[in-house]
């Protein structure tokens, strides 16, 4: 059994050895160095050529942020697991360290507890992250024991789900058979620099609000919400709930509560829960996709972009089953092509789209929606609450 070899960085020679401990739990993973700085970090890449690294964010003489950036810069595509704080700081810092090219990242024990409780919460975070980012599976056309790809799947579910057979290429359009008046959507791993793209590529703020489940801890989706919105010309929020969804407007939901969407009167409003997780995650794609079907049936676009797990197959066919749109992002251009992978696989999915091309086909999807609806409602004034 080849093994996946890990370099593990980190200026504390106490999380440096944690860490090691956690991943010799697997014994897939082989931790083949360590570094305690970026600059050191760089030079052991090259010598150890691991399939994965680990990387402090705050390091002397080169934090892991310049080593990320770096090591892009130089052509290093190897994924990249930053170990984060869960303060205002630490989000901001990983939230930079994932624009500058880093694939996840999990947070650093708190410290309170013991070092056994330490070592079981970095073993639960990392060792999944890993193998979605190096698995046998990462990268590959077809699925484990030579399953067929998701085009495939699709092509064979097309008929018995009234589906078009999409390869993903961007002229075969999926054609709206409802007004969509609201898109969800769903992410997680790679989702943070893969929402930045979709909303700068937007020409104008949607017609229709936006509702965003990205898996984060409640600091992160903060820090998240107030970057997205100095992107593009949408409004982007997090979500504090009872707000009334108005066009133009991205709702994100925080973290460690579920976002739904309830209807009140002629509007639509959000709503937060603490509900159990759903799929292992609080906020949950699966629960903002089936509330979202209860209030507006067959009138919504989800879309499912790049992350590891199942969260959101569940959700996008009951928007299939109601008569709603579904779109994922293709395997080439997702970080893990795990959420997107089972939606696709379970012929769920209308269009599998590239990320450079989400933004344009959901513009062009919705504004033919809202065109072809015309007809059968006045349009509502501009900014105004959705209905």
């Amino acid at each position: 059994m080849t093994r996946i070899r890990v370099l593990v960085v980190d200026d504390s020679v106490v999380i440096r050895r944690l860490v090691t401990e956690a991943l010799s739990t697997d014994a897939s993973i082989e931790v083949v160095g360590s570094a305690p700085n970026g600059r050191i970090a760089l030079a052991k890449v090259d010598q150890l050529g691991p399939d994965i690294v680990t990387m402090d964010v705050e390091m002397p003489e080169m934090n892991g942020i310049d080593a990320v950036r770096e090591l892009r810069r130089t052509g290093h595509s190897l994924p990249i697991v930053m170990f984060s704080t869960l303060t205002e700081k630490g989000a901001a810092a990983t939230l930079d360290a994932l624009v500058a090219g880093a694939s996840d990242y999990v947070t650093k024990p708190s410290g309170s507890g013991s070092v056994q409780e330490s070592l079981q919460r970095v073993a639960e975070q990392l060792l999944p992250k890993i193998h979605a980012l190096v698995g046998p599976q990462a990268g590959s056309q077809r699925g484990k024991d030579g399953a067929p790809s998701a085009a495939e799947v699709v092509g064979q579910h097309a008929a018995g789900r009234n589906l078009p057979a999409s390869r993903g290429v961007p002229s075969q359009r999926a054609e709206p058979r409802h007004p969509v008046r609201a898109v969800v959507l769903g992410s997680s791993t790679g989702g943070p620099e893969a929402l930045s793209r979709l909303l700068s590529a937007l020409g104008q703020p949607l017609p229709v609000p936006m509702l965003v489940v990205q898996h984060m801890p409640p600091v992160f989706t903060r820090q998240l919400a107030a970057r997205l919105d100095r992107l593009g010309p949408s409004t982007v929020v997090e979500c504090r709930g009872d707000e009334e969804l108005l066009r133009g407007h991205v709702y994100v939901a925080p973290g460690n509560h579920h976002l739904e969407l309830r209807r009140a009167g002629s509007g639509l409003r959000t709503a937060l829960t603490q509900a159990p997780p759903v799929n292992f995650c609080r906020p949950s794609v699966d629960v903002l996709f089936r509330s979202a079907v209860q209030v507006l049936r067959g009138d919504l676009l989800g879309v499912v972009l790049t992350g590891m797990g199942a969260d959101g197959r569940t959700g996008c066919e009951d928007v299939v089953t109601a008569g709603g749109t579904v779109m994922v992002q293709d395997q080439a251009s997702s970080v893990v092509w795990g959420m997107p992978g089972v939606v696709a696989n379970a012929g769920l999915a209308h269009e599998i789209v590239p990320l450079d091309d989400m933004g344009r086909v959901i513009e062009s999807f919705v504004a033919r929606s809202v065109a072809h609806a015309g007809a059968r409602r006045a349009p509502a004034t501009s900014g105004g609450a959705a209905s």
